[in-house]
């Protein structure tokens, strides 16, 4: 029976081959690393701000049910006071109480001091939305430069592991793809 000859692998320091799709990899994990980071920062911000977003409008609703039962309730003083057939004590009561839920009306419209009037929550809530929708744009493409970097690492091992030269372009071409695609989630250029 014959033996096989056992084939030698190159010393890793002693083949340049080697050494390139090692740097090869460590700079796609590196990246790798990073397009994860970016893909988890931008969904927890498009989950906070659809939250934020929910939390605004539903505000804005209860502002808008409360500024309502102030109208009917106007409403109603204003026809008490039209009839004229109020005495002069309580029709200077209504007339007092119609000013304050006007006020109170006026008040749930727009509240610049505290930014929880109706105008300044609807502009929260678009705002949230806007910064929400964003993030969305953004996740795709760390999802995108995360399968491509993996994909880039895998192939790049098996360059080592056959010594085929031939295939560490493929990996550089898609690692390539992969960062483009991280620098893309980041800055949303195209």
């Amino acid at each position: 029976m014959s033996e096989v000859p056992e084939t030698e692998l190159p010393e890793p320091h002693n083949d340049p081959f080697r050494g390139r799709c090692a740097m090869l990899v460590s700079a796609l994990a590196m990246v790798l690393a990073i397009a994860g980071l970016g893909g988890n920062n931008a969904a927890k911000e498009s989950t906070l701000n659809n939250i934020l977003a929910a939390n605004a409008y539903a505000f804005y609703q209860a502002k808008n049910i409360r500024q309502t039962e102030y109208k009917i309730a106007a409403d109603n003083l204003q026809l008490q006071l039209a009839q004229d057939k109020l005495t002069p004590k309580a029709k200077e009561l209504a007339e007092k109480k119609l000013a304050d839920y006007q006020k109170n009306i006026a008040r749930y419209e727009s509240e610049p001091e505290t930014g929880d009037g109706k105008k300044e929550l609807m502009a929260k809530a678009k705002e949230l939305e806007h910064e929400r929708d964003h993030a969305l744009a953004q996740d795709p493409w760390f999802d995108y430069a995360e399968a491509l970097l993996q994909i880039a690492i895998v192939l790049t091992s098996v360059a080592i592991l056959t010594g085929v030269h031939a295939l560490f372009w493929a990996p550089c071409g898609l690692g390539i793809l992969g960062i483009l695609s991280t620098i893309n989630g980041f800055m949303l250029l195209v």
